[in-house]
């Protein structure tokens, strides 16, 4: 009697599978044909990604609030003296005489042409402070998840580098300074050659710079001088 003929009733033998002498060794099938394999590596980075990464927005407390309590000043000025104007009594000195001054005064006044200057600086900042970021201490970095968004401050980044150049041998002091597009590193060099100081702070800090994770690469500078004589 066969296999089959002693399988119980209402059983069924189901398909298998038979592993390929590629997948059998590890290998990609998908190697063997020039195909891509499915899966990337994890640690692969994009650098056009990395480009896209948009600024941290400032809150503009500061001229929101200043907007807000002029505009508020002036509207309840307003409202005060139409509402007495309403009670039949007289207009404020203030609005009657700058009801005459822009009666009288001409376009080309230079009091009018100063207020107009004065009113289309006013009108720019406001303009900028809107459309623009701000907030330029914080250096975007890159995400880790869609969904996750860090930065950097400034400050902190410079600290780091600063504390990375300074254990390379030979470096007496370091002043460092990082910007939204550069960081540049300006060291005394006490002992060793300079050409070798500079070399082993440019790499130190390249590698420094790669692990802080910022989105944009940053253009490093270095600068080794001897200590003045005193």
């Amino acid at each position: 009697m066969s296999d089959e003929d002693r399988e119980p009733s209402g059983t069924r033998r189901l398909p298998t599978l038979d592993k390929t002498p590629d997948a059998a060794d590890g290998s990609d099938p998908g190697a063997a044909d020039g195909s891509t394999p499915s899966t990337a590596d994890p640690t692969a980075t994009d650098s056009a990604g990395h480009d896209r990464v948009r600024r941290f927005w400032s809150a503009r407390r500061v001229p929101a609030a200043l907007v807000a309590l002029v505009l508020l000043a002036a509207a309840g000025l307003l409202l005060y003296d139409a509402a007495a104007v309403r009670a039949n009594r007289p207009a404020m000195a203030w609005r009657r005489r700058l009801a005459r001054e822009l009666a009288t005064r001409h376009l080309d006044n230079p009091w009018v042409l100063g207020a107009a200057a004065v009113a289309v600086v006013l009108g720019i900042w406001l303009f900028v402070a809107a459309v623009t970021p701000g907030l330029r201490q914080v250096l975007p970095m890159r995400p880790a998840a869609p969904d996750l968004r860090a930065g950097l401050d400034r400050a902190a980044a410079a600290l780091v580098l600063r504390d990375r150049a300074m254990e390379v041998a030979g470096v007496q002091s370091v002043r460092m300074k990082v910007s939204r597009r550069k960081a540049k590193a300006h060291a005394v060099a006490h002992f060793r050659e300079l050409d070798e100081v500079r070399a082993d702070l440019d790499t130190s800090l390249a590698e420094g710079l790669r692990q802080l994770g910022l989105a944009r690469e940053l253009r490093l500078t270095v600068d080794v001088r001897r200590p003045k004589k005193r």
